[in-house]
C-alpha cells in the first residue's frame, strides 16, 4: 500500500466540530461555555456521562449544539458503554485532510464531518488495579478501547486535528482560540499531539504491567469457563 505523503495543510484551524468524552470531568464547566462563546456555531458531540453533563452546564442552550455520538453515527451505544465512538463516519472525521480530495469525496459520500478537536481521557485504569484485592476481570472491565483510539488517531491527524487528554491545557487551548478568531495553530496541535501519544503511552504500560503481573491461576479464578 502506498503511503499518503501530506504536503499542504493550514497552519491554523477553525474550531467547528469537537467530540468531548472524558472520564475526568474537572474543567469542562468553564472550558465547555467559553469554546461556544468564542464560536456560537460550534457542534459539540459527546457520550454517556459526559453528554449529561455538558447537557447540565449549558442548560437550554444544549438543544442548538450538542449532539449525541450515537444520534450522529446512527448506531446506539451498546449494553454498558461498550462501543459507543468506534464508528467509520467519526473516524473519518478524525483522520481525513483538507486538501485530499478523495478525503473529501469520502465526507460527503458518509454524510461525516471534519472533527477539529478531541476532548478525551480514559477510564481510570491506575486506580483500580490499586485497589486492594482486584481481580483481573474488574481491571479486564476497565480498560478503554475507544477513548485511545479516538486519541490516537486525532494526535496522528495532527496536521488538522487537537487532541485535548489533560484539563490542564483547557486555559491555553481557549487563550490561543480567543487570539486567533477560533483557531488553533499547528504549534499548539503537535504540542497536543505529542502529550496525547505519551498519555495512551502511559496507559498501555499500566494495563501490559498489571497482566505481566499476575499468573493465569488468578484468570481463571474469575470465570465459570465452560468446557467444549
Amino acid at each position: 500500500m502506498a503511503i499518503n505523503i501530506v504536503e499542504k495543510i493550514d497552519g491554523f484551524v477553525k474550531v467547528r466540530h469537537v467530540i468531548v468524552s472524558v472520564s475526568n470531568k474537572r474543567g469542562l464547566e468553564s472550558f465547555i461555555p467559553s469554546l461556544l462563546d468564542i464560536n456560537p456555531e460550534m457542534r459539540l458531540f459527546s457520550t454517556g456521562g459526559t453528554y449529561s453533563r455538558i447537557k447540565e452546564i449549558l442548560g437550554n442552550r444544549a438543544s442548538s449544539c450538542l449532539t449525541s455520538v450515537s444520534d450522529f453515527t446512527g448506531q446506539p451505544e451498546t449494553q454498558g458503554g461498550l462501543v459507543k465512538t468506534l464508528d467509520f463516519k467519526i473516524y473519518l472525521g478524525l483522520l481525513t485532510e483538507t486538501y485530499n480530495d478523495a478525503h473529501q469525496q469520502d465526507l460527503q459520500r458518509t454524510g461525516a464531518i471534519p472533527i477539529d478537536m478531541v476532548v478525551v481521557n480514559l477510564y481510570p485504569f491506575k486506580e483500580t488495579i490499586s485497589k486492594e484485592g482486584v481481580t483481573v476481570e474488574q481491571a479486564r472491565g476497565n480498560i478503554d478501547i475507544g477513548g485511545p483510539c479516538m486519541i490516537r488517531a486525532s494526535a496522528k491527524n495532527f496536521i488538522r486535528v487537537a487532541a485535548v487528554v489533560d484539563p490542564a491545557d483547557y486555559t491555553r487551548i481557549i487563550s490561543e482560540m480567543k487570539a486567533n478568531s477560533g483557531k488553533i495553530s499547528l504549534e499548539l496541535r503537535y504540542e497536543l499531539a505529542k502529550k496525547a501519544f505519551e498519555h495512551t503511552a502511559v496507559y498501555d504500560r499500566y494495563i501490559a504491567d498489571f497482566l505481566a503481573s499476575r499468573p493465569f491461576g488468578d484468570v481463571s479464578r474469575c470465570y465459570q469457563i465452560m468446557e467444549g
